[in-house]
């Protein structure tokens, strides 16, 4: 049985916070394959196609009302937060920026889970 929906501006606010996540990791993990000392990145790209996959699943679940929706976001909160957590740790502007989007996702997945 499907959770009940969540108001339209609370699903906007989740679901741009995930989807800003899920294209900041991949243009990080992009960007970082194309840094000189690519085995420097390998926890950074790991990291950031995990943190991609677990926000795009999420979305898809919010924005079908899934009842699985709120596990898998717990989920995708652990995920985010060491995401940020790696990427922090470098100086690069994309690893700053994909910080950023995930400690964002964090707090927005954090507010939807109440």
């Amino acid at each position: 049985m499907p959770t009940s929906p969540a108001a339209p501006a609370q699903r906007v606010v989740i679901l741009d916070a995930l989807n800003r996540c899920v294209a900041t990791c991949e243009y990080c993990a992009t960007a970082c394959l194309g840094e000189e000392d690519v085995q420097m990145m390998a926890a950074c790209i790991r990291l950031d196609r995990d943190c991609a996959d677990i926000c795009a699943l999420t979305a898809r679940l919010v924005a079908r009302d899934s009842e699985h929706a709120k596990h898998v976001m717990r989920e995708c909160i652990e995920v985010c937060q060491k995401c940020a957590d790696e990427c922090s740790q470098h100086q690069d502007p994309h690893c700053q920026d994909c910080a950023t989007a995930c400690r964002a996702c964090v707090e927005a997945c954090r507010q939807y889970l109440g």
